[in-house]
């Protein structure tokens, strides 16, 4: 379904008075990999390796020094503003932070239907069909659509912001770090919503995330980046079974177990 093929990202480190460019961060440095239908797919590290700048090109949301993206044969990277409104339908992300990616000046409600009003193909009927819908579909009342967002928990937030991305029905999501800012019980009700979602909407995901615990959790197969990239990618357990790199080995150590007996 999606094919990333010697993507590049450099951002220049400008010094002076003139700010002219004293060196360049390599925050995406020629990966390539491929996504399956159906599947969702890890991309994991520690922070600051370029996961979420990856999510960015691939969406188109910047802009890219090198390589090519694919959704369905579409080359993303080169598409015209006509092209690129049919396939933001498609393709959708679900932000880390549940709070600064909501607008505190709208109603969830308003904020979910927004992709929908911005299609301008629903009438206002369908809207809230749908609206109703999506609700009911992340776990959340029907009347909460007339609250604020800091008038949520952050469990609440990230289930509005995930019902942002599926109320356009896409076939791919990207999930950037989408339970690192919640509590550990929560997390596991806000994954095992994901993991819902997927099998009955059909959905395809990209999952970021710097805890290879989730992954192991959720992901199918999983690439390990490493300063801008890719060393390390396969089937999750084979990954995780017999590491081939030194650093995916320190990612899995530091992973932290329970010790039974102590508080």
């Amino acid at each position: 379904m999606v094919e990333v093929r010697g993507l590049k990202k450099y951002f220049p480190i400008r010094k002076g008075v003139l700010q002219r460019p004293g060196g360049w961060v390599k925050a995406v440095d020629n990966i390539s990999f491929r996504i399956d239908r159906g599947e969702t797919f890890g991309l994991a590290g520690e922070s600051g390796c370029g996961k979420t700048t990856t999510a960015r090109l691939i969406l188109n949301l910047i802009s890219s020094d090198q390589g090519e993206v694919f959704f369905e044969g579409l080359d993303v990277l080169k598409a015209d503003k006509r092209s690129m409104l049919g396939i933001r339908r498609e393709m959708q992300m679900v932000f880390q932070d549940p709070f600064s990616s909501l607008n505190p000046r709208m109603k969830a409600g308003d904020i979910v239907s927004e992709g929908l009003l911005l299609r301008g193909r629903y009438t206002p009927g369908e809207i809230e069909t749908r609206l109703d819908e999506t609700f009911e579909m992340v776990g959340l009342p029907r009347a909460y659509k007339e609250r604020y967002p800091h008038q949520f928990s952050g469990g609440e937030r990230q289930r509005i912001g995930i019902a942002r991305a599926v109320i356009l029905r896409p076939k791919f999501i990207v999930l950037d770090e989408p339970v690192s800012s919640l509590d550990v019980s929560i997390q596991a009700r806000v994954l095992g919503l994901l993991k819902k979602l997927k099998e009955e909407l059909n959905l395809t995901y990209l999952f970021i995330t710097h805890d290879l615990a989730v992954v192991a959790n959720m992901c199918d197969r999983v690439a390990i980046m490493n300063e801008g990239r890719i060393v390390e990618s396969g089937p999750t357990r084979a990954v995780f079974s017999e590491p081939g790199e030194e650093y995916t080995l320190r990612l899995l150590r530091s992973i932290p177990l329970p010790e039974p007996g102590r508080r």
